[in-house]
């Protein structure tokens, strides 16, 4: 039987940051305060090795079996095939061969909990070995030098019989488990951040990983691993094209629309027609048989359809033919990680061709962690959009009615390859709309704007207006000279 190079921990997400899995026999470390998910991890470790035909062990130092079964139970977790070897009440045991330099005769305790590992480690030959927490043999021992001592021997003895090991540490205020980083293989610690629970790998011997922290969900199937977006490893080959609006006067403005595979921002103040100007993309993208994803932050579901349909856009036709998905993202729920999980899942599973986010401001106040970090994930997500060739419309509400031109929102601007910005304007006492075009890297465009309107039809663009100067004070006169 061929020597597998990886063996898959069972956690979704965790062995794509691993690069395919843990190296079999080999010893790693979870690191992490109580809470953290680190036995949930160990559950997950142990029940792929069952599934896999593999014999597994449980060394349970802190917590008695039986709550350790009823407690993952709760969470999906059937370990009745998996062996357990309880040493929580009166820890007793180890072995008497010291080849390994296994506590010494001095241990007595130590030495009866040697005899016992030894035993179950005989009659299991198990192929996993989690190890809850490890760090209480601190107790089973005179010193730390003698616990560095005795962890290394187990570790050793455990792997030399052809197991992978998976321990947990708990670091306490006056100790810290720094020191077990030098006896194991690898070192994965999981906490809590401003973006709720996290994990990183801070050690992997023989293989490369994906490093940085990365988001952790725990909920009734168990752990998952949301891996950092990182937009360089992913690309695909797509034809570069113009993709179309269907709106021969809003192509114009564009000089025939936008490029495939870029990042456009539909900027303008609050019900001038943003989400209604990019529906027409996704309407457009339908035409032609892609699929395309609104992520809705600001606005239900309910109310896009409705508005959708009175205007003259087939949502209903685009969501039942599977050329349209919308996702209402509820606030607070999910972070940069996951949400960026679901839009890959979306483009690499269903070959989404366009992607909308709708609004910038609602993604900023909807995910969680910090402003700063949310503007970096964003510039990620959309530099993995563009690198496999997915067209990104992002809607960006800013400023007054009135007032002020400001194009888009704070430090949005460089993530854009075209910005289409809408705006209102006092004419005569009359408030109305207009269109124009400040950016297009691609291509030239059309520097005049329009008049916007929305119908029954959907939108309409007057001709240029080419009689009005200060229109994007919010307050344009008639030229004198027309």
């Amino acid at each position: 039987m061929a020597t597998r190079s990886r063996i898959e921990t069972g956690v979704e997400g965790l062995d794509r940051v691993l690069s395919g899995g843990l190296r079999p026999g080999r010893s790693y470390m979870l690191r992490g305060q109580p809470g953290t998910g680190k036995t949930i991890l160990g559950a997950h470790f142990l029940s792929t090795g069952v599934a896999a035909g593999e014999s597994t062990l449980f060394v349970n130092f802190e917590e008695p079996t039986e709550h350790v079964r009823e407690n993952l139970a709760s969470l999906g977790f059937d370990l009745s095939d998996v062996s357990f070897l309880d040493l929580t009440a009166d820890a007793e045991s180890f072995t008497e061969d010291r080849t390994y330099g296994l506590f010494g005769p001095e241990e007595t305790e130590a030495g009866r909990v040697a005899d016992r590992i030894t035993e179950a480690v005989d009659r299991v030959d198990p192929d996993r070995v989690f190890v809850d927490p490890l760090t209480q043999f601190r107790q089973l021992v005179s010193d730390d030098t003698a616990f560095r001592r005795e962890a290394t021997a187990f570790m050793r003895y455990l792997t030399d019989s052809g197991a992978t090991v998976l321990f947990t540490t708990q670091s306490t205020p006056d100790r810290s488990v720094d020191d077990l980083e030098y006896l194991c293989d690898g070192s994965i610690r999981l906490g809590h951040g401003e973006a709720g629970r996290t994990l990183e790998v801070t050690k992997f011997r023989g293989s490369d990983f994906e490093s940085g922290t990365h988001t952790v969900r725990i909920d009734e199937g168990g752990l998952r691993v949301f891996p950092r977006l990182t937009p360089e490893i992913h690309s695909q080959p797509f034809t570069a094209e113009t993709v179309s609006s269907g709106i021969d006067s809003l192509d114009s403005l564009l000089s025939g629309g936008i490029e495939r595979g870029t990042v456009s921002v539909i900027s303008g103040p609050s019900g001038v027609g943003k989400t209604t100007t990019g529906s027409h993309f996704m309407k457009e993208a339908a035409a032609r048989g892609e699929r395309s994803v609104i992520y809705m932050f600001e606005e239900s579901k309910a109310t896009f359809r409705h508005r959708s349909k009175s205007i003259g856009v087939p949502i209903d036709e685009m969501t039942a033919s599977g050329s349209l998905a919308i996702e209402e993202i509820e606030p607070l729920s999910v972070s940069p990680d996951e949400f960026a999980a679901q839009v890959r899942e979306e483009v690499e599973e269903r070959d989404a061709r366009l992607v909308m986010l709708d609004g910038i401001s609602g993604y900023r106040l909807s995910l969680r962690g910090a402003d700063e970090d949310l503007v970096r994930e964003l510039h990620a997500l959309c530099r993995y959009l563009r690198n496999m060739g997915v067209t990104v419309i992002l809607v960006d509400d800013v400023g007054t009615v009135t007032g002020e031109f400001t194009p888009t929102s704070s430090r949005i601007s460089y993530l854009a390859d075209n910005i289409l910005f809408l705006r209102y304007i006092e004419v005569a006492g009359e408030l109305r709309k207009a269109a124009g075009v400040l950016k297009k890297r691609a291509s030239d465009f059309e520097r005049t704007l329009r008049e916007f309107e929305i119908t029954n039809e959907g939108i309409v663009l007057g001709d240029p207006l080419t009689g009005l100067r200060g229109i994007l004070t919010g307050t344009p006169e008639f030229d004198e000279g027309d």
